[in-house]
């Protein structure tokens, strides 16, 4: 364990001492720290760290401690809405708005079918909301339409894990972490996303010197600044980086060829997709220097463990899945897998992503089945008691088809749970306009963005009110207790969707109900019988156990077992047909492959060594958008701002979107710090001010995505494109072309004017109209000349987090 000693973290708003703590686990990101939650007087007042739980002895991230909060807002929704004649949302009872849904939903499956209702869910939800979302939507409703935001956020973690293993699962945990001689952190930010993590990091590091950290980011963010060895590479060359690295590794012989002819197939295909990939070539398209280059092939190819994280970085960039794949060649070629302190760990971004994918709440059936395969069709079917010709199957449909379908009106319901696609989704205005065309059904603490889009409106319970298990980013299932009941009128996620199976009235093909539990516990039980022998087994965990012993990691297959600190220590892979998840797609077209194709393969239970072809961004600067765009978040903020933007510390901390802009840039362009100006792209375009320095580089522009309210001309989103990655649909956030421009008026200089008064005039101060037009003292202004005065400015600062120096 990294952790040499517990530190507990806590944030607690009572008078007196609190009546109870309740076990639970962070709801904010994929690291899932232990905690317990404040209670007084039947109210949540705050949380503290687990020091027992071995991911966090007791720490917390900044979202983390202030999450709560959101749980006492004043804005809380406390019954349905329902949009009425005049366009208006009016406050409705539960039956009301329930038998409203059911209404819309018979007709839509009688007039387009079954397949035209689509659920989109959230990545922040608990295993039982989401393998009841599969089975409600996919037995009971019929429709394959079911997705998340996980496509936005780490749907290349699952493919690029199904290309190369047949199966989801990253194979390394954060154990492996605290053992690996070199940390490559490849489009992963964790001082900012995932704080805990990296404190844990350089815990060890700054106690050893250990790991040898590298970090692939074009920008210069706080993970970088700690970097042994920080590649700033350009936008949209995550692949050619990889691919001149790896060939360079080969060309050197620094590889296992004994792990690579008995534990993997397709290494000639692999090659020859390289072979042209010199080090100099890669150089030309990183834009990097060729001796860090070769330094970084050089500590690949010769450490003895290497772990690497990936993320948005990597999963929303051209290229996603391949790239991803090319970390994981580079992980076989070595044989650095399997063993402790190596292997891939492909991290998720929300603290349930990966449950949902492993309920079979998104594209996939439940428990790692292929819908592509009629084995996994009639295991499941037996499983639900239903007919196996009754279950939708084909590739899955991620959210940019949804809308897709949307507009040529081939949905008549979309059901969103939990996240606020009018703020998140790329192109917002598209899906804007798409959502406006169909019945839809928020299911939400809060009006939101998405909620101007609304038919129904359904109040749904928070953290601490509700009870049930995520996983995280290493496979760790972890429980959360309910603390307190929620607000009354309100219902959690769970309990709706049981209502909605009710009036339904969805029945097996026994004539009983289809959904027979009425708990999350019961809910866990069932799901572990459709677990049993699958990649993720469950059978030996209970919520007892994830209680006493803080979290188990599967495949945890009997009662005896204390789970699986990391994947393939015997180097068998889910790789057999009948065993995959997937039969896998075409690495260049993300074509779905047949039984066939996948057969032909022959790997049998051994990965499968990817080729890695490379495709330039689609979207590339242009003499109208001259400079990239990338797009992420901040320490202080989670996705859309709709819990953490509640919190009155972390709203004070980052109050507004900006733009960063190179300090290089934004001389030629003549632009003042804090200086509002226009970024737009060929879809849209937004005004926010500007943040100079030199965390990006030239010619680049990053602009948090946080923020995304209606009546501001501030949400990332207006700009970016909504391409995806032929493999993972997941859509490309990172890279778009963009165009700055100053927004200014002239001021001609009277008898009189001085820099104070003009500038008093505008509403700015005399050192902004200084900074705009490079005057270096008050004396150089004289009568008759013109001043450009910035529209506004906004001071941005961004207060530091950064709690892993304290020790240095």
């Amino acid at each position: 364990m990294s952790w040499q000693e517990e530190r507990i973290d806590q944030n607690v708003y009572s008078q007196g001492d609190p009546d109870k703590w309740v076990y639970s686990t962070c709801n904010i990101c994929s690291v899932g720290c232990g905690c317990y939650v404040a209670v007084k007087d039947d109210q949540i007042v705050g949380i503290k760290g687990n020091g027992d739980h071995p991911t966090n002895r007791g720490r917390l991230g900044p979202k983390g401690e202030n999450q709560w909060q959101a749980n006492q807002a004043p804005d809380r929704l406390m019954s349905p809405m329902i949009r009425n004649q005049d366009g208006q949302l009016v406050k409705a009872s539960w039956d009301e708005a329930m038998e409203l849904i059911v209404k819309k939903s018979k007709e839509s499956m009688e007039k387009l079918g079954p397949n035209s209702i689509s659920f989109y869910s959230t990545g922040q939800g608990f295993l039982e909301d989401y393998y009841t979302t599969a089975k409600v939507g996919r037995a009971g409703l019929r429709t394959h339409l079911l997705d998340a935001n996980t496509r936005l956020c780490t749907a290349t973690t699952e493919f690029c894990l199904l290309q190369s293993f047949g199966a989801d699962g990253t194979p390394a945990s954060f154990d492996d972490v605290d053992e690996t001689d070199v940390l490559m952190l490849f489009g992963h930010n964790p001082a900012e996303t995932g704080t805990v993590f990296f404190e844990r990091v350089m815990d060890r590091k700054q106690r050893t010197g250990k790991p040898y950290l590298i970090v692939v980011d074009p920008r210069e963010t706080l993970s970088a600044k700690e970097a042994d060895l920080h590649i700033p590479l350009k936008p949209g060359s995550n692949l050619p980086l990889l691919n001149g690295v790896l060939n360079e590794i080969l060309q050197n012989g620094k590889l296992d060829q004994a792990f690579i002819d008995s534990h993997t197939v397709g290494f000639d295909k692999m090659k020859e997709s390289i072979g042209d990939w010199t080090l100099e070539h890669a150089a030309e398209l990183t834009g990097l220097p060729l001796e860090k280059l070769r330094k970084l092939a050089d500590v690949l190819g010769t450490c003895d463990s290497l772990v690497t994280t990936t993320l948005q970085g990597a999963y929303q960039s051209s290229n996603a899945t391949t790239a991803c794949v090319a970390v994981n060649n580079l992980h076989l070629v070595r044989g650095l897998i399997g063993k402790p302190g190596s292997g891939p760990l492909h991290m998720a971004g929300q603290p349930s992503s990966s449950a949902n994918r492993t309920a079979g709440g998104v594209g996939t059936y439940p428990a790692h089945r292929n819908p592509t395969n009629p084995v996994h069709l009639k295991e499941m079917a037996e499983l639900w008691n239903v007919d196996e010709s009754t279950l939708p199957a084909g590739p899955e449909k991620a959210i940019e088809d949804i809308i897709s379908l949307i507009e040529k009106e081939k949905v008549g319901v979309f059901w969103n749970i939990g996240t606020n696609p009018m703020v998140s989704l790329p192109n917002r205005e598209r899906a804007r306009k798409a959502l406006e065309s169909t019945f839809v059904i928020v299911q939400d603490p809060f009006l939101t963005e998405t909620s101007s889009v609304a038919d129904v409106i359904l109040p749904a319970a928070l953290w601490g009110e509700k009870e049930g298990t995520m996983e995280n980013a290493d496979r760790t299932i972890n429980i959360l207790r309910k603390a307190i009941e929620p607000p009354e009128g309100i219902k959690s996620d769970f309990e709706i969707l049981l209502d909605f199976a009710k009036r339904m009235d969805f029945r097996d093909r026994d004539g009983q109900p289809l959904i027979q539990y009425s708990t999350p516990e019961a809910c866990f039980e069932e799901f572990k019988r459709v677990s049993k022998g699958r990649p993720c087994d469950m059978s030996g965990i209970t919520y007892e156990r994830l209680e006493k012993e803080n979290g188990l990691r599967w495949p945890v297959p009997d009662e005896n077992s204390n789970g699986t600190p990391r994947l393939y220590t015997d180097f068998k892979f889910h790789t057999t047909p009948d065993d995959a998840q997937t039969f896998s797609k075409d690495q260049l077209t993300g074509r779905a492959l047949s039984k066939e194709d996948y057969t032909e393969i022959g790997a049998n239970g051994r990965a499968i060594l990817q080729p890695t072809p490379y495709v330039p961004p689609y979207e590339q600067p242009n003499d109208e958008y001259p400079t990239w765009l990338t797009t992420g978040r901040l320490v202080w903020h989670w996705h859309t701002r709709t819990k953490t933007g509640r919190s009155p510390l972390l709203h004070m901390a980052a109050q507004h979107g900006y733009v960063e802009i190179n300090e290089k840039d934004a001389a030629d362009m003549g632009i003042a710090e804090g200086e509002v100006v226009r970024v737009s792209s060929p879809r849209g375009e937004i005004e926010v001010p500007a943040r100079v320095g030199t965390a990006v580089q030239p010619g680049l522009v990053f602009v948090p995505f946080h923020f995304g309210n209606l009546d501001k001309k501030e949400a990332a989103n207006a700009l970016t494109i909504d391409l995806v990655d032929p493999l993972s649909k997941q859509p490309l956030f990172k890279q778009a072309a963009c165009r700055v421009d100053k927004i200014r008026k002239n001021h001609e200089v009277k008898e009189g004017d001085t820099l104070e008064s003009i500038a008093a005039n505008y509403g700015i101060t005399a050192d902004d109209l200084r900074r705009a037009n490079h005057i270096e003292t008050p004396y150089e202004i004289q009568m008759g000349i013109s001043l450009e005065v910035p529209a506004s400015v906004i001071n941005t600062p961004i207060q530091p987090y950064l709690p892993y120096r304290n020790k240095m």
